[in-house]
């Protein structure tokens, strides 16, 4: 007890005003690892309290009208392809995930990475079971793209990259040239990723030994009834 008084010491003298109304915040638990980021801490934690209520809100909105298209001619309709629930699940995850590394964007390396988050579907068994883990795209990730800035805070919903919205055209194209019934799955997210070669998703799924053998065998469940598998 006598250590814990002497660390709350440093923070009670540097914000002597505030501390009292925040002393009931849950996260008040953080404040005596540090007096000068203390309120910074609090504050980030309450953000992310707040982005985790909206973003399930927003997550329900996009199951009704599908991921972003770039192409106007992609409008909603009946004949249009919908994604898989667990497509749209790794979308949002891989926004998260964006956020979590203080990235401006949404790219192919957190679409990787919501994918791996998302963890149920057919696309995210196969990288498991090729050792393809999400702790290592994360650490890919920052070895290729960097850490982003301390003070930098992601927007609530990082916009795309060109190359992560090419991924999700891509997806879309090959579902309606097989001209199969059913939804898009995770699998099409997946191999969307790979068709783009300059991309970090790219050389992140090279570096932990990904390659076009095992995206030809990937491929196999596209025309397998496998749409109840990412459900």
């Amino acid at each position: 007890m006598a250590t814990q008084r002497l660390s709350f010491l440093p923070i009670a003298f540097s914000t002597s005003q505030s501390l009292p109304s925040k002393r009931h915040d849950s996260s008040c638990l953080s404040l005596p690892l540090s007096s000068l980021y203390g309120n910074k801490l609090l504050t980030k934690t309450s953000n992310l309290s707040r982005f985790v209520t909206k973003h399930h809100s927003s997550a329900t909105v996009t199951v009704s009208f599908g991921l972003p298209a770039a192409k106007p001619e992609r409008a909603p309709s009946e004949k249009s392809p919908k994604w898989s629930a667990r497509s749209i699940k790794s979308f949002a995850m891989a926004e998260l995930e964006a956020r979590k590394l203080k990235y401006p964007n949404t790219g192919t390396e957190a679409l990787l990475m919501g994918i791996l988050v998302e963890g149920t579907s057919q696309a995210a068994k196969f990288l498991r079971a090729n050792g393809i883990t999400l702790f290592k795209v994360r650490e890919e990730s920052v070895n290729l793209l960097g850490k982003s800035d301390l003070y930098f805070f992601s927007p609530e919903h990082p916009p795309l990259t060109e190359q992560a919205q090419r991924v999700l055209d891509w997806a879309v194209d090959e579902k309606l040239k097989s001209g199969e019934s059913g939804e898009i799955t995770t699998t099409y997210l997946l191999l969307g990723i790979w068709s783009e070669k300059d991309s970090a998703g790219h050389k992140i799924l090279a570096t932990l030994g990904f390659n076009d053998e095992k995206a030809k065998e990937l491929a196999k469940y596209l025309s397998l009834k496998t749409c109840l598998l990412d459900h």
